[in-house]
């Protein structure tokens, strides 16, 4: 995705056929088959519970998936790929896939081979991996905090300072990682403790993963496809990072208590019924697949919009990407999961769990429309000057 250092005075979407000349839909949908191909791909060889000859599915695997997609977060969003950048395509791209590997393998090795002997919650044999999912609990907070510092904050307050890159994106991780912490700490951590007494915890597991994804969902919402409205009418700096955090933690709930209910009708009376509380959890799988599909537009489709105005552009994002989101949840959970990527039962004829599989989505659209630059498909004049990375996370993070 493209980093928005400015959002106060955002700059308009991309075109890509500025680029090839080809019509924006064509390319987006060469993007867009590319990343479902490695996707399914992939997924068959390293997690398909049938296919793949190693048992990662799902944990480790979401694990790891999660921590590679704060490592993107982290290079991509808050240090614009320093570094990486000078490197040519496509060595960059497979530079920035290979240390996201490195690292999202040693971090989830690290926490449960390491923390985990001096705490049982983060233990790697822990009852159904569970250990592997506390840890990576904390990306589910950071996809929020450190994306938003990006496309809603604008790097505020280090570029206020001067400050360039990388020590910009150093400030956005150094600092950050305090509430982040407190976050995971306070929320997340209690829903998963073995050490937490029952009903003792601020918010059960499902309820904080479909709040705090529709948390995120709000950052992606504004940072993208409103370009920042109406957070950045509260003025530069400060006024519009505030006015971002409390507006995106009112827009939050707002979706959440919104999609819960669309949950319910998604998947029909028996299917609820049978989860209980864990229709809580819900709301993030919707958005989860909302999350995609604003990172695939935006970076896959040059953020296109329609309409002469500034309002029915972003309403048309809106819309059309929530669209999508809505049919690829209904498509996953009523077929795709079941019979392509083989995953196990749910409730009813729900199958599979859509903060795995559209993560490796999101994490693959970064890594060849963003990382890569749509290598293969887009052709560059040799004097150009690669253009800055974009979040959406992701990002992003369980998100």
């Amino acid at each position: 995705m493209t980093v928005r250092t400015q959002p106060q005075e955002a700059p308009a979407p991309a075109d890509p056929t500025a680029l090839t000349g080809r019509h924006w839909a064509a390319l987006g949908a060469g993007n867009l088959a590319v990343v479902v191909v490695l996707s399914v791909a992939s997924w068959w060889l390293l997690a398909d519970p049938e296919f793949s000859p190693w048992h990662f599915y799902p944990l480790p695997f979401n694990a790891a998936l999660f921590w590679a997609i704060l490592f993107i977060v982290f290079a991509g969003f808050n240090l614009e790929f320093a570094g990486f950048t000078r490197l040519r395509q496509p060595l960059r791209g497979l530079a920035i896939m290979a240390c996201t590997a490195v690292f999202a393998v040693l971090v989830t090795w690290a926490l449960s081979a390491g923390l985990g002997r001096l705490d049982p919650d983060f233990a790697a044999d822990r009852a159904g991996g569970l250990g592997y999912f506390t840890g990576a609990l904390f990306v589910l907070f950071a996809f929020f905090t450190y994306v938003m510092a990006v496309l809603n904050w604008g790097h505020w307050p280090w570029v206020s300072l001067g400050l360039r890159q990388p020590l910009v994106g150093a400030c956005d991780i150094a600092f950050l990682a305090v509430p982040t912490l407190l976050l995971f700490t306070v929320f997340g951590l209690p829903a998963v403790s073995l050490a937490t007494p029952p009903g003792a915890a601020l918010m059960s597991l499902d309820t904080v993963l479909g709040f705090f994804y529709c948390l995120i969902v709000a950052t992606l919402l504004t940072g993208i496809c409103t370009d920042n409205w109406p957070w950045r009418l509260a003025g530069p700096g400060w006024r519009t990072a505030l006015a971002a955090t409390v507006g995106n933690l009112a827009l939050g709930t707002v979706l959440y208590l919104a999609l819960l209910p669309l949950s319910r009708l998604l998947l029909g009376s028996a299917a609820v019924d049978a989860l209980g509380g864990g229709i809580h959890q819900f709301p993030a799988q919707i958005g989860v697949c909302w999350a995609f599909w604003m990172i695939m537009w935006q970076n896959g489709f040059g953020n296109r919009g329609f309409g002469r105005s500034a309002i029915s552009v972003a309403a048309s994002r809106v819309a059309i990407t929530f669209v999508l989101a809505v049919a690829s949840f209904l498509g996953y959970y009523h077929g795709f999961a079941g019979s392509v990527l083989h995953e196990p039962g749910v409730v009813a004829s729900v199958h599979g769990n859509a903060l795995g599989f559209f993560d490796w989505l999101v994490l693959w659209t970064l890594f060849y429309v963003v990382g890569l630059e749509s290598f293969g498909l887009v052709r560059r004049p040799a004097a150009a000057a690669a253009p800055a990375p974009t979040p959406a996370p992701a990002p992003a993070p369980m998100a």
